[in-house]
């Protein structure tokens, strides 16, 4: 470039290919970091994909925080209330109780006085064990044969009517298989909310009531003959052994041979 009065030489520069692809080089260069920092250091990176997830989830880490915070305060704001009642004298300091006892003892309350749902339940419940067990009231009694052992194992717990305990309570090994005592036909096999199956055995008046086992190993409805296999124990455990004849309690101890 000349100098229009003294057309004396004031600067030039050369343009050249490789001098065009490095200035394009470096400015795409420049372009990339300055978006790099507005995405790393400025709200802008929360439109973008991959974003959005973390910043949800630190919405509700700290929403929950700030739940936490108010139950605290509020807490803190019933304590300083008791305080300042003690300390007015409006309230004597030993009719006092702690916010965790008196929330323990509203949660005992509420656990004494079920719903009347959980009453209706159990009512249902305790109806239907009584009809099936007690389907024969009015037959005879049979003359209980010998039967045979439903599972190896020892009796740790006897039976106990008077505190109406039907059955002995019999600790098995491990893979214990659980045997018909009589031929008969399974009237029913259920599931409990322990993970164990109540498997009952009956053979005209006479019925066996297996619970807490482990595995059944026949379905509800199955003909089954004396000292078949009806289910098995996965680990070592109890079992419960109830024998009923025409609605009549029998004393397993009394009829099997252990």
């Amino acid at each position: 470039m000349l100098d229009d009065l003294t057309l004396r030489e004031v600067f030039h520069f050369r343009v050249s290919l490789l001098g065009a692809i490095s200035v394009i080089t470096i400015s795409i260069l420049a372009l990339i970091a300055l978006l790099s920092v507005l995405i790393v250091y400025t709200p802008i990176r929360n439109i973008l994909p991959g974003y959005s997830a973390s910043l949800r989830q630190q919405l509700i880490d700290e929403s929950a925080r700030v739940d936490s915070l108010q139950s605290s305060l509020s807490v803190q704001r019933q304590y300083l209330d008791m305080i300042k009642l003690v300390t007015a004298g409006d309230i004597t300091t030993d009719s006092v109780q702690s916010l965790d006892s008196l929330q323990r003892v509203e949660r005992a309350r509420l656990v004494a006085q079920p719903s009347e749902v959980t009453e209706t339940f159990k009512a249902q419940y305790e109806q239907k064990e009584h009809d099936r067990l007690m389907l024969y009231d009015n037959a005879t009694p049979t003359n209980v044969r010998q039967l045979y052992r439903p599972v190896r194992g020892a009796i740790i717990q006897p039976a106990r009517p008077d505190l109406h305990i039907y059955g002995v309570l019999v600790r098995t090994a491990k893979s214990e298989n659980i045997m018909a005592t009589t031929r008969g036909t399974l009237v029913s096999v259920e599931r409990m909310a322990d993970n164990t199956f109540t498997m009952v055995l009956q053979n005209g008046a006479f019925v066996t009531v297996y619970r807490h086992v482990s595995r059944a190993l026949k379905a509800q409805g199955a003909l089954v003959e004396q000292g078949e296999s009806l289910g098995i124990m996965d680990e070592e455990q109890d079992v419960q052994i109830e024998l009923w004849d025409a609605g009549q309690f029998v004393n397993p101890e009394e009829v099997i041979v252990w």
